[in-house]
C-alpha cells in the first residue's frame, strides 16, 4: 500500500487459555454477546454459545450481582453499570485522543462525520466519532457495528490479511451487505481487497447505508500492523469527483499522521469465541 507497509495477518487464533480457564472464558463470552446483541435471555445465550442453561444461569447471576449485567422483567440480560462505565474510559485511550487531534483539520476543511473504527471478530466497530454540524448526516453512534467484508473500515483491516486467511474466513458464506448488495463470491471480495492494498484506502458506495459514501484509511503501528481505521462518512449528495479527490488526499495524510503518533502502540484485536 502506498507509503505504508501492512503486515498481512491472519485472524488471531485461540492460544489454549480458554481450555485452561473455561469459567472465565464462558463469562467473557456471555458479556461479549450481551454487549454486541443484548438484551438476551438464557435461551438466546445457550443457543449462541452452546452452553448449558444451568451454567449460564450461574454466570449471569454473578454478573448481575457484580453490576456487570442487569436482568429485565422479561428475564433478559443487558450490560450493567460497570460494563457501561468501561465505555466512558474510551476517550482516554491514546489512539482516541490522537484521533480527535488528528482529524480536527478534516473537520474544519470538510465538516463531514469522521469515525475511528477497530476490528472485533468479523465486524468493524466505531469507537470514536467526530460529527458534522450539517443537518443531513449519517446517524451513527459509538459501538455501531458493520460487517467487515462490507464496510470501508472493515475492508481496510481485511486488506492486511493474506488472501488465504480471507478465504478461510469468508469462502462459502453469503456475502450480503446491509443495503442488500450481494457480492458474487469470495473472488469479488478478494478483488476489492487487492484494490485496497494497491490504493492505500477503501471506499464504499451505499453498501452499509443508502445514500452514503464512505472512505477509510489504516492506522498502523511501527511494525506496520493495522490498529484502527479512520473513516469519513459523506452523504452522496455532497460528494463529487473533485471533492472526492481532495478528501482522499487529506484522509491519507490524516492516516499517516495518526500512525506516526501511535507508532509505539502494540497490536490489538478481538475475536469473539
Amino acid at each position: 500500500m502506498s507509503e505504508q507497509t501492512l503486515i498481512p495477518a491472519a485472524p488471531p487464533e485461540p492460544d489454549g487459555q480458554a481450555a485452561r480457564s473455561p469459567g472465565v472464558n464462558a463469562a467473557l463470552s456471555v458479556m461479549e454477546l450481551v454487549v454486541a446483541q443484548g438484551p438476551l435471555g438464557l435461551g438466546d445465550l445457550a443457543r449462541e454459545l452452546r452452553l448449558p442453561k444451568s451454567t449460564l444461569h450461574r454466570i449471569c447471576a454473578i454478573l448481575v450481582a457484580r453490576g456487570w449485567a442487569i436482568r429485565d422483567e422479561q428475564g433478559r440480560y443487558q450490560p450493567g453499570v460497570r460494563a457501561i462505565g468501561l465505555g466512558s474510559r474510551a476517550a482516554d485511550l491514546p489512539i482516541v485522543s490522537g484521533f480527535r487531534h488528528t482529524v480536527s483539520g478534516l473537520m474544519a476543511g470538510y465538516d463531514e462525520t469522521v469515525c475511528l473504527a477497530v476490528l472485533d471478530g468479523q465486524e468493524s466497530v466505531f469507537v470514536a466519532i467526530e460529527e458534522t454540524t450539517q443537518p443531513v448526516r449519517l446517524q451513527t453512534w459509538v459501538g455501531r457495528r458493520s460487517p467487515a467484508f462490507a464496510s470501508a473500515s472493515g475492508r481496510v483491516f481485511l486488506a492486511a490479511w493474506s488472501p488465504e486467511s480471507v478465504a478461510a474466513e469468508f469462502a462459502g458464506r453469503p456475502l450480503v451487505t446491509p443495503t442488500g448488495r450481494r457480492l458474487r463470491d469470495i473472488g469479488e471480495l478478494q478483488e476489492i481487497l487487492a484494490g485496497v492494498r494497491r490504493d492505500g484506502f477503501a471506499e464504499n458506495h451505499e453498501e452499509t447505508a443508502a445514500g452514503l459514501y464512505t472512505a477509510s484509511v489504516p492506522v498502523v503501528n511501527e511494525h506496520g500492523t493495522v490498529l484502527a481505521a479512520i473513516t469519513v462518512c459523506v452523504p452522496t449528495s455532497r460528494i463529487n469527483p473533485a471533492r472526492r479527490e481532495r478528501l482522499l488526499a487529506d484522509l491519507l495524510d490524516a492516516g499517516r499522521a495518526l500512525s506516526r503518533d501511535v507508532a509505539w502502540l502494540p497490536a490489538f484485536s478481538a475475536r469473539r469465541r
